[in-house]
């Protein structure tokens, strides 16, 4: 039960920041990173959304990945869990420049250097999600358990 607990506490979670990065009045993107012209054309194209969900499935992907498709013995040390999250901070912020890039791009708009500042705090989400993400699905793993802090 604890672990089911532990499970619908990081889906809570993972949907609180879904919903926070989509909202009008307070965009947790907005929180850390703003320019006016920049954040007005996100919004206005609808890239918020997007952008909550790339960083939402390569975080939670890369704890399956690390949990269920690897779940060696020998990849089962805490610097194997910090290599994972390690991709997955550069994974997501470069999957999501790409994605603002081309739509920016598809509106004659240009935004590079914005772009840039923005993809920074994509890392740290990055990051927050996949710790969650590991603390909620790391009890069915066979081997990986463990991984990073022992039960």
């Amino acid at each position: 039960m604890k672990h089911l607990t532990y499970l619908i506490i990081g889906i809570a979670v993972t949907v609180l920041f879904f919903i926070l990065s989509c909202t009008d009045g307070f965009n947790i993107y907005e929180l850390l990173y703003f320019n006016q012209g920049y954040n007005d054309q996100m919004y206005n194209l609808d890239m918020y959304p997007t952008i909550a969900a790339i960083t939402i499935l390569v975080a939670w992907g890369g704890a399956a990945i690390y949990y269920f498709a690897i779940n060696s013995v020998k990849f089962d040390r805490w610097y194997h869990w910090l290599a994972v999250l390690g991709v997955v901070a550069v994974l997501t912020p470069v999957i999501c420049y790409i994605y603002n890039d081309t739509v920016f791009a598809n509106n004659n708009l240009m935004y590079v250097g914005e772009s840039i500042k923005f993809e920074m705090q994509t890392v740290l989400f990055a990051a927050l999600l996949y710790i969650v993400a590991s603390f909620s699905m790391r009890w069915w793993s066979s081997n990986c358990r463990h991984t990073p802090i022992p039960q």
